[in-house]
């Protein structure tokens, strides 16, 4: 359905229960193809030995600084996807966003899953135990973000500020060479979880009832964030 200027802009939190619950089911089904998504482009890049290809590039000959080159490519394309999805007025814009998005986390996730899977350095449950943990974890905040009366804006200023730092801190390690260790990997865990609290009470605050769309790719943003980081600690506690 097309945006025009006589469309409701109310947020779905001024709505009656029904249309709300109805946005919610859409938001989280949207989400669930936006993870489908990038399953679907992961093993493509796997079956096609594009993630081989990448984690050799990324992790054996190119170093840091061509890590942080795909890490800034992928944030640059990651705005162009939100400004996809932000076009009201076209729901063919707002699926290419959703899309896009999926995309660009499985360019980035590839070397490091590859990393993951084939390394002897870990086991082989590694991103499956990754994959649990982010999976129980955002169901439970979720569930908090719902079932509080509490106004959770106030997270929204630590969430911006923390992940501009944590930026400086990967740009600092990349151009410095020194390691982010599980003290990071925690912080960042800790950060994303906060960012979901947010984010899904704020979905609910601010989105119309037809916006769901970029109420998903928003969610998607943090779920996968979140993963990264999960998996990441999981991969250096299990580093034999």
């Amino acid at each position: 359905m097309a945006y025009t200027s006589t469309q409701n802009m109310s947020p779905v939190i001024n709505a009656p229960d029904d249309v709300r619950s109805a946005f919610i089911v859409r938001v989280y089904q949207h989400l669930a193809l936006a993870v489908l998504a990038f399953v679907a482009f992961e093993t493509m890049l796997f079956m096609s030995g594009a993630a081989e290809a990448m984690y050799e590039f990324f992790f054996v000959s190119g170093g840091q600084g061509t890590w942080l080159l795909l890490m800034g490519g992928v944030m640059i394309g990651q705005w162009f996807a939100s400004k996809l999805v932000s076009q009201l007025d076209n729901p063919a814009a707002q699926y290419g966003g959703l899309f896009a998005m999926a995309g660009l986390q499985s360019l980035i996730f590839a070397p490091f899953l590859y990393l993951a899977f084939n390394s002897p350095e870990y086991g082989g449950g590694t991103v499956w135990t990754a994959v649990a943990i982010t999976g129980v974890g955002f169901a439970a905040l979720s569930l908090v973000a719902f079932v509080t009366r509490r106004d959770l804006g106030f997270l929204r200023p630590i969430v911006m500020w923390g992940f501009i730092a944590a930026l400086g801190l990967i740009v600092a390690a990349a151009i410095f060479g020194f390691q982010l260790g599980i003290i990071f990997s925690v912080a960042m865990i800790a950060l994303s979880g906060a960012a979901i609290l947010y984010q899904t009470q704020d979905i609910i605050r601010r989105y119309p009832e037809w916006a769901h769309v970029g109420a998903a790719v928003s969610l998607f943003s943090s779920l996968m964030t979140m993963f990264w980081y999960v998996l990441r600690l999981v991969m250096q506690l299990t580093r034999r």
